[in-house]
């Protein structure tokens, strides 16, 4: 039998169709991949820089994150040459300290790290930062985590 024209152009569209629905098939499990790899890559939230610092802290507790701040007392320090230095200092614990931690082991660190040093060392910010980021290094040792950061509430030289 031979098929009129009317058929065959049924025939046609259908091709046509099925075409369009293969491709409409293939197309939509592509885009979902897509959107996830973008929101994956792109839209995802970011850890936030504190918990970057804390993971990178070295001895983080449970609960790394800054709690009260305790004043101690200012001290002098010896420096190099016959200069002294007045340092006052505040230690900012972390949050999973029950109780105020003591001062001392603070003040001596902060006597063993500054002494005999040159005022010609601390008179930059980068000399003055690069001692204290000493010092908070050490305390966070010392203190075994229950110090978060030192501030200096005095820093004066003669």
């Amino acid at each position: 039998m031979a098929k009129s024209k009317d058929s065959e152009a049924k025939d046609g569209d259908e091709a046509k169709g099925g075409g369009k629905k293969k491709l409409i098939i293939l197309a939509v499990p592509i885009l979902v991949v897509v959107l996830a790899a973008v929101w994956f890559f792109v839209l995802k939230p970011k850890a936030s820089a504190g918990a970057t610092a804390a993971a990178a802290s070295p001895s983080p507790t449970s609960s790394w994150a800054p709690g009260a701040v305790v004043k101690l007392d200012p001290i002098s320090i010896n420096l190099a040459g016959g200069h002294f230095l007045k340092l006052g200092l505040s230690l900012q614990e972390s949050k999973a300290v029950a109780e105020d931690v003591s001062g001392a082991k603070a003040l001596d660190s902060a006597i063993a790290l500054f002494s005999n040093k040159t005022i010609e060392e601390l008179t930059t910010l980068e000399g003055r930062q690069k001692a204290k980021e000493k010092l908070v290094e050490h305390l966070r040792e010392v203190y075994e985590g229950e110090v978060y950061d030192v501030y200096f509430t005095e820093f004066v030289m003669q």
